[in-house]
């Protein structure tokens, strides 16, 4: 039924080019968690590539907007209209360069945070209710990076091989937290996501 499921956005850009970047670690989020799952994506009408899913008794829609992240509104929009999914249904994965690398928090509601990505599915859902899973990647000086780079061109660098590791070993854990939010345990999933500090 359409009020048992879940959208579960996450945010990049597309193609090789961008893969690896910091502000993709959604897409990578995302990925990891459909291969566990022993799920592939597919191109969908909403010019977003998603993947259909049963989990936690729930039915969970992967989502992955193929627009760019500044315009990823419209298609988390579509696919939300065209499945009868709340807003308070949809959790978007998404970097956030004001968190210290690997540091997790799960939010709901509010404003995008200079995030332009999470500003377009506000705009286009025409509703900001909807809950985000913040990544922190750090600012340019954290981890041996550049003090000296500009924020556009830090967030789309590549993570490090030690920080990707990192990140794997971090996913198994969302994974954990995101199940109890899909069980309508909002308390625990923050417990648990909400204390992942670097």
């Amino acid at each position: 039924m359409a009020d048992e499921t879940y959208l579960i956005a996450g945010l990049g850009n597309p193609g090789p080019r961008y893969q690896q970047n910091r502000h993709n670690v959604g897409f990578m989020f995302l990925d990891w968690f459909a291969d566990q799952h022993n799920h592939n994506f597919s191109v969908s009408r909403w010019k977003a590539e998603i993947a259909r899913l049963s989990w936690q008794r729930r039915s969970l829609i992967l989502c992955k907007p193929m627009s760019f992240m500044n315009q990823s509104g419209g298609p988390v929009a579509g696919v939300c209209r065209y499945f009868s999914i709340a807003p308070n249904r949809v959790l978007v994965v998404h970097d956030d360069i004001d968190m210290k690398f690997g540091r997790i928090k799960l939010t709901h509601g509010g404003g995008a945070g200079g995030h332009n990505g999470i500003r377009s599915i506000a705009q286009q859902l025409g509703d900001t209710e909807f809950f985000r899973l913040k990544i922190g990647i750090g600012r340019p000086g954290d981890d041996h990076s550049d003090p000296r780079m500009a924020v556009e061109s830090f967030v789309l660098a590549d993570f490090s091989r030690e920080q990707r590791q990192f990140l794997d070993e971090r996913f198994e854990q969302l994974s954990k937290g995101l199940g109890f939010f899909m069980d309508g345990d909002l308390g625990r999933a923050r417990t648990l996501l909400n204390s992942l500090k670097q």
